[in-house]
């Protein structure tokens, strides 16, 4: 969807912006009052549409912007802009959060692009991982049943899992910075479905890990 300068104009004065960056702003350029926050959290934080980001200035952006959107500063100010005060401070709140993880951030972009991100049913095991499911699996029924023999080898799976879950961030470094420097729609969209398919692995891992975890502790207690 087009932004154009003439799709915008100040509620307060009537003035439109004088170019597309004054336009992506949450203040007039004229009276500065504050305008109606984007929903968009890569707009609302004027970053532009890419996978990797300067955490630094995303984190300076953050307190920048919670000093100047904060309710306290528009008591006496219209209800109009009293409700975009409350109304950009949730947002910046909510895009803060996911923007500085690097997975909610890929999520949030493969769900703006149009892919179904979620939770993977039970029988979406990795092909690459079965046979090491299968075996915690076995591991975890034997904990279960009272068999304290198998601890350290749920342990050192553990280990194994969390390397991977280490390999596979960098593999996600990495294909963000092949998504960014796509030329065109096509290379961006294969990039994002590659990403998908490393996200439904990591969270399954990571699913495991915690399972591992729930159970270690469970005995111990």
């Amino acid at each position: 969807m087009s932004h154009s300068t003439e799709e915008h104009h100040c509620w307060n004065c009537g003035e439109h912006p004088a170019s597309e960056r004054a336009a992506r702003s949450l203040f007039c350029q004229f009276c500065n009052t504050l305008q109606a926050p984007s929903p968009d959290y890569y707009r609302f934080f004027g970053l532009p549409k890419t996978l990797s980001i300067d955490d630094d200035n995303l984190q300076q952006t953050f307190y920048q912007m919670s000093r100047l959107l904060h309710p306290d500063r528009y008591g006496r100010r219209p209800d109009r802009e009293r409700t975009y005060s409350l109304e950009a401070t949730a947002i910046l709140n909510d895009g803060y959060r996911v923007l500085k993880d690097p997975v909610r951030r890929a999520e949030y972009v493969l769900r703006e692009n149009g892919f179904q991100v979620g939770e993977q049913r039970s029988n979406e095991v990795p092909p690459e991982l079965l046979e090491e499911v299968f075996e915690l699996n076995m591991m975890l029924d034997e904990l279960k049943a009272g068999d304290d023999d198998v601890i350290p080898q749920l342990e050192e799976a553990r280990g194994r899992f969390l390397a991977m879950l280490d390999s596979i961030d960098t593999e996600l470094d990495d294909e963000f910075r092949s998504h960014d420097a796509a030329s065109d729609e096509e290379g961006r969209m294969a990039s994002l479905t590659a990403i998908r398919g490393i996200l439904h692995r990591r969270r399954y891992i990571r699913n495991l890990v915690d399972e591992v975890d729930r159970q270690l502790t469970s005995r111990n207690a």
